[in-house]
């Protein structure tokens, strides 16, 4: 690792985000004493974890914090308040990790200088160590930062690396947005059994365990997903007379492009 108790590996902002991947790395084993979190307002659930495990906290970046990795884990809206003032923690030869959407590159170099920076983009499943991470990182950063930073984030899921910033957008609206069109999925497939006539507990369970199962089925087998969709259709049943709707020409695909569509749009007005 390329932080250490001299070096800390800096986490800006504990949140549902920034909290989890925290949780990842303690059940990795990362020595605690090597990682400082700066957060004004920890959440009573990420203060008794700080506590759990002995890790530093502070309110703001102390002057004397020189640190190996700085992981910036808050809102876009709130840089402009907040990098000034990690600055200081910033040398060189510090890597700056970033999880957060629509803040380019070019944000943190005006602020910190020319140093190493990957731009990150987690999704929400690595609160349960099943996300993926999508990464961007600059020409400035090493092999053993890039190592680094694999090692932190296979720790809450899978981790891919991108050729461009501009993939990151991309990337936003499949994986980073795309666990809630999968909660929603749920939601829909809930009232669809309502309307049907089926009790709203029912509803929900069969919904639920259907999209988490089948979610969970994916995952394991390995195969694509197109041959487990083949897997349980029989010609003419019940199965194949669902999926005549959803695969028609007007059905779930064109939809789902439009709405990948307007989340990478909206990216890159958040952006600028």
């Amino acid at each position: 690792m390329i932080f250490s108790k001299q070096r800390p590996f800096l986490l800006v902002g504990a949140g549902k985000m920034g909290g989890a991947m925290l949780s990842g790395w303690m059940a990795e084993g990362i020595d605690p004493s090597a990682i400082v979190v700066c957060d004004p307002g920890l959440s009573d659930e990420m203060d008794q974890l700080l506590t759990r495990h002995g890790i530093r906290h502070v309110t703001a970046v102390p002057d004397d914090l020189k640190a190996g990795i700085v992981l910036v884990a808050i809102k876009p809206q709130m840089m402009d308040t907040v990098l000034p003032g990690i600055k200081p923690a910033v040398l060189p030869d510090t890597l700056v990790m970033s999880v957060a959407a629509g803040t380019p590159v070019s944000k943190f170099l005006s602020v910190f200088g020319d140093v190493p920076v990957c731009r990150c983009m987690p999704n929400t499943p690595a609160m349960v160590k099943r996300g993926i991470t999508a990464v961007y990182p600059t020409e400035l950063v090493s092999e053993g930062q890039k190592e680094a930073v694999a090692n932190l984030l296979s720790a809450v899921g899978k981790v891919v690396w991108l050729d461009g910033e501009d993939q990151i957008d991309l990337v936003t609206g499949v994986s980073g947005s795309g666990p809630a069109y999968v909660f929603y999925l749920a939601e829909a497939l809930s009232k669809a059994g309502q309307d049907a006539g089926l009790p709203e507990e029912i509803a929900h369970e069969l919904a639920v365990a259907t999209v988490s199962g089948a979610g969970e089925l994916l995952h394991q087998s390995g195969e694509h997903p197109s041959v487990l969709r083949q897997n349980v259709t029989s010609p003419n049943g019940t199965t194949a007379a669902a999926l005549d709707v959803l695969m028609h020409d007007e059905g779930l695909q064109p939809v789902l492009t439009e709405a990948v569509a307007a989340a990478v749009k909206r990216a890159r007005e958040l952006a600028g």
